[in-house]
Parts: structure tokens; sequence; C-alpha cells
């Protein structure tokens, strides 16, 4: 019994150097992974009455300077957004969109 332990040991000990070698070169000859997302971008068209979602908010720039961009004032409880590059004049409490400018 103990001579069959000692020659497991043995051949553990010879064995590990060649084990180590065998998993390093099989390492070298792995090819790096690229994983490629395709991004799609959802144009919206927008349509008078739509009401406004938190998260269709959430992408829009408020527009303060109107006169800028050529639009007229906002009416009380309206305000001018932008969203890309166009122009929505939606209901301040509501969401309601009430007028659009396509640029």
């Amino acid at each position: 019994m103990k001579k069959l332990t000692t020659l497991l040991l043995a051949a553990t000990v010879i064995a590990a150097p060649l084990l180590a070698t065998t998993e390093a070169s099989a390492q070298d000859h792995r090819r790096p992974v690229v994983v490629e997302r395709d991004v799609h971008v959802k144009k919206y068209k927008w349509s008078r009455g739509h009401r406004m979602t938190p998260a269709e908010r959430r992408h829009m720039r408020e527009v303060r300077d109107y006169h800028r961009y050529r639009l007229s004032a906002p009416p009380r409880g309206y305000r001018w957004v932008q969203v890309d590059d166009d122009f929505l004049l939606i209901g301040s409490v509501n969401g309601l969109i009430a007028n659009i400018v396509i640029r």
C-alpha cells in the first residue's frame, strides 16, 4: 500500500509540468471573441393629438429661445421641445402634441 501511494505521488509530480504546458499551448491558439451589435434608430412619425409618454419626453430638449428657430411664442400651458431636427409644441401638463415643425 505504501509503495502504491508513493508511486501515485511520483506520477503526479512528474505529470504536473506536462499538463501545464499543454494547457498553456492550448490557450495560445484561442482567438479573441468579437461581439458586434446592430444599432437601430427608431424614427418617430409625430402626429397632432398624440400623447407623449414619459419615456418619449426624456429624449427631448426644451427650446426656450424659440425666436432663434423662427418659431412662434408658445401659448400659456404649452412649450416647444426639440427631437432630433423636429420641433413639437406640446402641452406642459398633459403632453399632447399641438403643433409640429419638421426641419
